[in-house]
């Protein structure tokens, strides 16, 4: 299958990597606004064609999935470039600003039979599974909660501090662990309290997440782009708790008992980088002529998005495009009004 990606960033260069070695793959085109960009890219991880516009790319006929690495504020505009030429599409996460975007481009994906589907690699990986099975043994006894962190010390970086690239620490780092969460505990949740402090650019950079489910389980949250965390995932039970290493990319998996002794340790399986598991998962989908992967399910991707929409209105964090939005709202109201 022929592979392109959209984008020349760091996070493309990890994916370019995962691609050389994978079986059935060719790593076929890759395009940025600057050719030379592009072509750079192409000469160091070898792509066979390097182009210095995404239109162009998207015309080749040649191409078959498109993976999006393009900051999250482009997300929407990326995703329907490629559905209008007919290409299937992997897109980074956050997968888009909200949920209005991301129901937009599913309906859109579908209405054409396109695969589209988000590259959140933890629900991808094997370790998933693993951590599933461990909670179905019983070995921890009954699941009551679970706390979740990952942070680095990334204000530097512009996409994550400029409102304008849907910036902040929810979208780019809170989503892993609002996903480990979704993944242990499910999604009806009935109770939310969120807390952030804000960067002096507007956007939320760390917060804390209290998540309470209508089984009386409860979830805590925390991201930051201000300093390292930890990254573990610890799943708590009436006969002791599951303690994930990196719940961005897990390492290992121990359990303990209730005298706090590891009974049982899980080391994850050898991987390239981690993103294989949602290359295959998508060339899977294509070959068999699904719209979506069963990992990361479309009704999970617009809940997520939901979520945080949720999440980011109770701060009052809103982005450029939405407060534009929302202004000819209440402009056309206005006008109504009038009339």
């Amino acid at each position: 299958m022929n592979i392109a990606i959209l984008g020349a960033g760091n996070i493309a260069g990890t994916m370019a990597t995962t691609l050389q070695p994978l079986k059935n793959v060719t790593c076929y085109a890759v395009a940025s606004r600057d050719k030379k960009r592009a072509q750079a890219f192409a000469d160091k991880y070898g792509f066979q064609v390097a182009y210095g516009s995404y239109i162009d790319m998207l015309h080749d006929p040649d191409v078959h999935l498109v993976y999006i690495a393009t900051p999250h504020s482009h997300h929407y505009e990326h995703i329907k470039m490629c559905l209008k030429y007919g290409k299937h599409v992997l897109c980074e996460k956050a997968f888009t600003a909200n949920a209005k975007q991301a129901e937009e481009v599913i309906n859109e994906a579908r209405a054409k039979g396109l695969l589209l589907t988000e590259a959140i690699w933890t629900r991808y990986m094997p370790m998933r599974a693993t951590i599933d099975a461990i909670i179905r043994s019983g070995i921890i006894g009954k699941p009551t909660s679970l706390s979740a962190n990952l942070g680095y010390p990334s204000e530097h970086v512009e996409r994550m501090s400029k409102p304008e690239l849907c910036g902040g620490a929810l979208l780019d780092l809170g989503v892993y662990p609002l996903n480990f969460a979704s993944m242990v505990f499910g999604n009806d949740i009935v109770g939310i309290s969120a807390e952030c402090i804000k960067y002096p650019t507007g956007v939320d950079a760390q917060e804390t997440i209290m998540l309470k489910y209508a089984d009386g389980k409860m979830a805590t949250i925390y991201a930051t782009m201000l300093a390292q965390t930890d990254r573990r995932g610890i799943i708590n039970g009436t006969n002791g708790y599951i303690e994930v290493e990196n719940i961005n990319n897990p390492e290992s998996v121990k359990v303990y008992n209730l005298e706090r002794r590891v009974v049982q340790e899980i080391v994850a399986p050898t991987q390239i980088t981690g993103y294989e598991y949602e290359v295959i998962s998508a060339m899977d989908a294509i070959m068999e002529g699904r719209v979506e992967c069963p990992e990361m399910p479309h009704s999970e991707t617009i809940f997520m998005m939901k979520l945080m929409d949720s999440i980011r209105g109770a701060w009052g964090v809103r982005f450029p495009e939405e407060v534009e939005a929302l202004a000819d709202v209440v402009s056309e109201e206005d006008d109504a009004d009038e009339e």
